[in-house]
């Protein structure tokens, strides 16, 4: 286990610096100058020329990029054009609320995606089926975008159940920081005004979060309980009078989760990307705003550092579902 893993730990570092290759180009491919952005409407050539020197802008592109890859091996990111703060320092403060966000989000997909999948393989072409099957077409065919503002709009706007964004109600003081996630530091301080406030807030970001995620955990449990079903064993079980509930919950499913915690694991990924626009409508105080306002001004060492936080987050995430492969089937260990 501890080799497999750690050989898939170096494959990583190619992928990496290949993912940051291309966003490298793809970023200076942009015709744009970020010392202009920089410098103002009102700025003199001379102090254009100025700020190019200061943050290396007039080198060739390949020697910039060999002083960034230099400088990301030592853990530093750079300095944010914009806020004049180290982009490292930036993302460690903010994200906790986008790991915050996507874990509940996660948590709402799995708990609610896998009893249906459940279901809609044992209810097999029924009514209850059909539904869940067009339930999961939408729920993968709906923009993110539309389904917050629709949430916002019933929820918030005309309801007034749910706050409408943010993170904290502005009357409410944040607990103490200690590890930096606001629920969880509300818990361990005490301050049960401010989780169940900060619970409020989060209910309508991580529901639409979900919805993508649910909605396909919801058919490739359905498929995985289909092809297990089919399954010699569970003709035996049956026959010898093995109680249904017991099969089905414990050794039906865990033989039918294999393709449900791949996807489990490229949607971790997939909700920290996808949670820019989330964010973005909700104001969440996460890396999506913090990369949407990048995007915006043209900050390029924001925007490269959050496209390889991403991407080393798939990674990592990929090798747990790898091992959690490993401990459902012993057998996929052993081959790799």
């Amino acid at each position: 286990m501890l080799r497999f893993v750690l050989r898939r730990c170096a494959l990583v570092l190619p992928s990496l610096l290949g993912l940051l290759v291309v966003t490298f180009l793809l970023i200076h491919a942009v015709p744009s100058d970020p010392a202009v952005a920089m410098a103002g409407d009102a700025a003199t050539p001379e102090q254009i020329a100025q700020l190019r020197l200061q943050y290396g802008l007039d080198r060739p592109i390949w020697e910039q990029f060999a002083v960034y890859v230099g400088k990301v091996a030592r853990f530093d990111f750079g300095e944010s054009a914009f806020s004049h703060r180290p982009v490292a320092l930036d993302i460690v403060q903010r994200l906790p609320a986008t790991l915050e966000l996507t874990f509940a989000s996660l948590l709402l997909s799995v708990l609610i995606g896998v009893p249906l999948g459940v279901a809609a393989g044992l209810k097999h072409n029924t009514w209850p089926d059909h539904l869940l099957r067009i339930f999961s077409v939408l729920g993968v065919a709906i923009a993110a975008f539309w389904f917050a503002i629709m949430l916002q709009l019933l929820f918030a706007m005309n309801l007034g159940w749910l706050p409408l964004r943010g993170e904290l109600s502005a009357t409410l003081s944040k607990p103490p920081v200690v590890t930096g996630f606001l629920l969880l530091d509300s818990i361990v301080t005490g301050r049960w005004d401010a989780f169940a406030d900060g619970l409020r807030h989060l209910l309508l970001p991580a529901v639409t979060l979900a919805l993508g995620g649910l909605a396909t955990i919801v058919r490739f449990t359905r498929s995985g309980v289909l092809d297990t079903l089919q399954n010699d064993f569970v003709f035996y079980e049956r026959a010898v009078g093995y109680r249904w509930p017991r099969l089905v919950w414990i050794y039906v499913l865990r033989n039918s989760l294999t393709a449900t915690v791949t996807q489990i694991g490229l949607l971790f990924g997939g909700l920290i990307a996808g949670g820019v626009v989330v964010e973005a409508i909700f104001d969440w105080p996460g890396i999506g705003s913090y990369t949407v306002q990048a995007i915006l001004t043209g900050d390029r060492q924001v925007m490269l550092a959050v496209t390889l936080l991403v991407g080393a987050v798939y990674a990592a995430v990929n090798i747990l579902v790898d091992v959690a492969h490993g401990l459902l089937d012993p057998r996929l260990m052993e081959r790799a």
